[in-house]
Order: C-alpha cells, then sequence, then structure tokens
C-alpha cells in the first residue's frame, strides 16, 4: 500500500512536526482514526465526542472549531474510500521536563490513507494470542493516547494469516487485540472486556454496545479470560475501518460462524455516517 494522500498540520498541507513538540517527546497527546466512504465520515461526531472527552481528561484543548475546519478539508480531499487519522498534541513547549505547561497551544495532525475494502472479512478471521502484555493503568485506561509500544510489540507477534492477537493483561484478563476491541458470546449473550484499567474504549465498540440494545441483545462488560473465550459460542472483533467482524479461531481454538456478529455487522453497516 502506498503512503499517505495527504498531510496537514493545522489545517495546513505540510510534512514536518516540530521537534519540540510534545506528542513526538513524551506521547502527550491522542488519536482517532476514522473512515470515510463516499464522501462521507463514518461516526464523525462519535469520533469528536471520544476526542474531546479524552483530552478533557489529559487537560488539552484541542481548539474545536480548528479541528473541525481541518477535519472538512482533509475530507474534501479524499477518495471514496480512505482512513483519516487524526492526532491532537499539547504541542511545542518552552522547556525540557514532563510537566505539562498551563498555557499550550495544541497541534492538529492529519494524514489520509488509502485503505482495502474489508466486505471479504465478512467471511471470518483467525486471531493469535499475543505474549506482550497490555499496560494496566485507570488514569489513561480506555483513552487512545499516543503512548501505543505494548500494541507495536504485540503486533510484530502476529504470524501467518491470523488478522491480529489478542492482548491480555498482567493478571491474564483479555483486554483487546492490538487494533481492535473483541466480543464474545454465550448463550444468546454477548460479553466484551471491561476496559477500566487497561485498552481502547473503541468508537465501533461503543457503537456496538449502543446498537445491540437497539436489536434487543444484552452486552455485559466484565473481566474475561482466555477460558471465557475457549468456553464461548461465538467471536467477534470490531473498530472503525472493518466494523463488526466474526472470528473463525484464537489461538488453537475454532468457532462457528457468528449468528449474532453478522446480524450487528448488517445492522451497523446501514447506518450513516
Amino acid at each position: 500500500m502506498s503512503g499517505p494522500l495527504g498531510l496537514w498540520i493545522d489545517g495546513v498541507a505540510a510534512t514536518h512536526v516540530p521537534a519540540d513538540d510534545r506528542g513526538l517527546q513524551y506521547g502527550d497527546g491522542l488519536f482517532e482514526t476514522l473512515l470515510i466512504r463516499n464522501g462521507a465520515t463514518r461516526f464523525v461526531e462519535a469520533h469528536i465526542a471520544r476526542l474531546l472527552s479524552g483530552c478533557a481528561r489529559l487537560a488539552i484543548d484541542p481548539g474545536l472549531a480548528t479541528l473541525r475546519a481541518s477535519l472538512s478539508r482533509a475530507v474534501a480531499d479524499a477518495p471514496a474510500l480512505a482512513i483519516l487519522k487524526i492526532l491532537v498534541t499539547r504541542g511545542s513547549t518552552a522547556r525540557r521536563g514532563y510537566a505539562p505547561p498551563v498555557v499550550h497551544a495544541a497541534r492538529r495532525i492529519m494524514s489520509l490513507w488509502p485503505t482495502a475494502d474489508t466486505r471479504e472479512l465478512g467471511a471470518g478471521v483467525t486471531l493469535g494470542l499475543a505474549r506482550t502484555r497490555a499496560s494496566t493503568n485507570p488514569s489513561l485506561a480506555g483513552l487512545k493516547h499516543l503512548n501505543r509500544l505494548d500494541n507495536v510489540l504485540a503486533a510484530a507477534e502476529i504470524s501467518g494469516d491470523d488478522f491480529d492477537a489478542v492482548m491480555f493483561d498482567a493478571a491474564g484478563n483479555v483486554v483487546s487485540g492490538t487494533a481492535c476491541n473483541v466480543f464474545m458470546a454465550r448463550g444468546g449473550e454477548i460479553f466484551t472486556p471491561a476496559l477500566d484499567t487497561a485498552g481502547v474504549a473503541g468508537v465501533m465498540r461503543g457503537i456496538v454496545l449502543r446498537e445491540a440494545a437497539v436489536l434487543g441483545l444484552t452486552v455485559q462488560a466484565r473481566v474475561l479470560t482466555l477460558a471465557d473465550l475457549a468456553a464461548a459460542d461465538e467471536m467477534f472483533v470490531t473498530n472503525a475501518r472493518i466494523g463488526v467482524v466474526p472470528v473463525l479461531r484464537v489461538g488453537e481454538h475454532s468457532f462457528q460462524m457468528s449468528d449474532l456478529a453478522q446480524k450487528l455487522r448488517a445492522h451497523i453497516e446501514k447506518l450513516d455516517a
């Protein structure tokens, strides 16, 4: 796949970030990954809401009006199918050290990327099991922050034709995939890992939690282990690019094609951006 189709910093076409940017120096920032399809940005308000919530937790002022204007400019240049990545950092700093400046000017970095059609994933994917553990920190849990080295190392472990790898915390509890949230179903009920100590609360995860209720399905967020996955009737994964995708195998355990996943996938695919 080729490189980015476009790069913008604070709404201006650019390719370089200052070396003193706190996102580069300390991972001091957040990011979103949005799917653009036929000129529409899927679930854009959900992405903006999560970004604003994360910025509030980190005490970063993202400059919402500028952010929206930059987003619109980037989307205008997008082909029929693309990924838009938005990074918001605390910006440049006039001093060394971890302590964030009280006054700062956030930096908004956007990049537009080509992406493949993911409809074939509806036939199901397989997952490996990552050895790298997900870091736990309740202060950062749920945030899509820029400190993603756990995921980088775990993604390097994905082998063969596996789509992703399931990550666990130090206690052996399921957290997520390296780039997706995970769900399992047993006895008609759906479960997903609680993300109060680790992991990213994905936008598509939130859409599934919301739309499952519309379809009359029950979803519980709770502690899950590998044994729970092995005892499940069905499993599926989610993220903003792929939507809802059934899992055929995790590790050495195989599943039947997921009826619940297909129902959710078809329902969510019909939703407007």
